[in-house]
């Protein structure tokens, strides 16, 4: 089984910290975006992956080096592949041509998920996530009987489905898809923004008969803006806090009010840590209150006061008392 990821996109929303940061490699309560999507299918399938191909922008190699890593963390052989122009969702997947053959998961590294436990992909040519919204108008949507899909819409003006596609999909024999794919390139076949849609590559083997499948998700986090990122990030923490483990980490003169996320080797003093504060590792914290925020790597913060506040790598922070987003290397107050 093959994990192609399609992570191309500047991020543009996620600015400052896009800027230098692919969105995927933005932490989340710790474990980057995309550690946390691989982890999902690790756990969630009963099909090893045994290759994880990325389709990148010129990230640098310092990026390209945390993906091979990650890949082979998760005992995956790392592939890379590079999408020079935006042309859309299925130009993205089609840069990873050479990986679309068998079985193949395809995931785009927008959002964070949550399976309704594991996934039978037996009986299927393609299974295609799907998450129940209020507001189907705002994306491409699967409208089904009995567990199967017999058409896709792409937002919707009348609502005929509220099944909202989450962008994940697997299909049986990757080189069909391949094939639609190349097809859409080979007769400019555009659709939304003038751009070649993944739906339609989807919506030409459905009409060859091809059996969709659906499975549900229980949550569907965004990612997209930074309000979105800091309101995901509770979601996480929420999920994940173990009062055990949180008491584990103590700190002089220093109150951490559940949930939170404290890094490796964080210095922390006279301070007020929570709720809701995902604090990096190598951080140092005097003097401050911090919550609803996300503090990254390497930053330090004296006699602050932070709340839904995102500071960057190796950032500082002196004597400031309101809400700040500042990206990487950045330096707010007086450091004298």
């Amino acid at each position: 089984m093959k994990l192609i990821i399609p992570m191309a996109g500047r991020g543009t929303r996620l600015r400052p910290h896009s800027i230098t940061t692919p969105k995927p490699l933005l932490p989340v309560a710790g474990p980057t975006l995309i550690e946390r999507i691989v982890y999902t299918f690790v756990t969630s399938l009963d099909k090893k992956i045994t290759e994880i191909a990325f389709v990148l922008g010129h990230f640098g190699e310092e990026v390209e080096k945390q993906l091979i890593d990650t890949a082979r963390r998760f005992g995956a052989k790392p592939v890379l592949y590079y999408q020079n122009e935006a042309l859309g969702t299925a130009h993205a997947v089609n840069c990873a041509a050479p990986s679309l053959y068998g079985e193949v998961i395809i995931a785009f590294a927008d959002t964070l998920f949550r399976m309704d436990g594991p996934v039978d992909l037996e009986g299927a040519d393609s299974v295609i996530w799907l998450k129940k919204v209020d507001d189907p108008s705002r994306f491409g949507v699967a409208v089904l009987e009995n567990n199967r899909i017999t058409r896709f819409v792409e937002k919707p003006d009348v609502p005929v489905s509220n099944h909202a596609i989450i962008g994940v999909y697997y299909f049986r024999e990757g080189e069909r898809l391949q094939r639609e794919l190349q097809h859409l390139m080979d007769h400019n076949i555009r659709g939304h923004k003038n751009e070649f849609d993944l739906t339609d590559a989807i919506d030409r083997l459905l009409q060859q008969k091809t059996v969709f499948r659906s499975a549900n998700v229980s949550e569907w986090l965004d990612f997209g803006t930074i309000p979105a990122w800091l309101s995901s990030t509770e979601s996480v923490l929420d999920r994940q806090y173990d009062e055990q483990d949180a008491n584990e980490k103590t700190f002089p003169d220093t109150t951490i009010i559940p949930p939170c996320h404290i890094g490796n080797n964080v210095r922390i003093s006279n301070s007020t840590i929570g709720p809701y504060a995902s604090i990096g590792d190598n951080c140092t914290i005097s003097g401050s209150e911090i919550c609803n925020s996300i503090i990254r790597d390497h930053a330090d913060i004296a006699n602050a006061t932070l709340k839904d506040s995102t500071v960057g790598q190796s950032s500082v922070v002196r004597s400031c008392s309101q809400k700040i987003h500042i990206g990487d290397f950045s330096v707010v107050g007086s450091t004298v």
